[in-house]
């Protein structure tokens, strides 16, 4: 019997390139978000460079609360180091500066783990003829799992870029890959997400 999971919904015309939350709390020694590796940084300069070389529109993503994290909501009494990231807190809830987004590239600011929940992303994306959401940065776990899944719920074809994501273990990262795989978005690698994006700039 074949497996009714991990069938794929291929490319759409329209893509878009979605930089998750490539923050410096993520990425730097002694912050309690800091995923020791750099791998994600690398892979996502890389899908970025081609995206801006092919004119793919790119939006990126960062939590930010107001100060005393009043908007934090349960999020943030969950997860209380999250508070790092309130403004005026310091530099981790900044981009690292290889990720930078540049002059045009809309920055979606949210309080929770998708990037479609309570923002303007889906009219951004819908109003500029997206049906393609390329999603790297991170957590795979935490923000990516949940922007991928809300892009299939809102008519994007999800596609996540494996190697251009981390998370905190390798186990969390492979297993939420397998489930995202298995039933929410298409796992591709940033090699193959290059080609696809440099042939839709065509």
């Amino acid at each position: 019997m074949t497996s009714p999971f991990g069938g794929r919904l291929g490319w759409g015309s329209r893509p878009a390139l979605l930089v998750i939350d490539m923050m410096r709390a993520y990425f730097t020694p002694g912050s309690p978000f800091d995923l020791g590796s750099r791998a994600a940084v690398e892979g996502c300069a890389t899908l970025l460079a081609a995206a801006r070389t092919a004119g793919v529109p790119v939006l990126h993503t960062r939590v930010r609360y107001a100060p005393g994290c009043a908007d934090g909501g349960l999020f943030v009494r969950k997860v209380p180091s999250l508070a790092l990231l309130a403004e005026g807190a310091g530099p981790l809830g900044e981009f690292v500066p290889e990720l930078t987004p540049a002059p045009g590239e809309p920055v979606v600011t949210k309080q929770y783990a998708s990037a479609f929940f309570g923002t303007s992303l889906a009219a951004t994306l819908t109003a500029a003829g997206i049906n393609t959401t390329v999603i790297a940065g991170v957590s795979t776990s935490g923000c990516i799992r949940a922007t991928a899944t809300d892009a299939m719920q809102h008519g994007f074809h999800p596609i996540v870029v494996a190697d251009a994501c981390g998370d905190r273990t390798p186990e969390a990262h492979n297993a939420n890959l397998y489930d995202l795989g298995a039933k929410y978005a298409d796992i591709t690698t940033v090699a193959e997400a290059v080609e696809r994006i440099s042939a839709a700039g065509g």
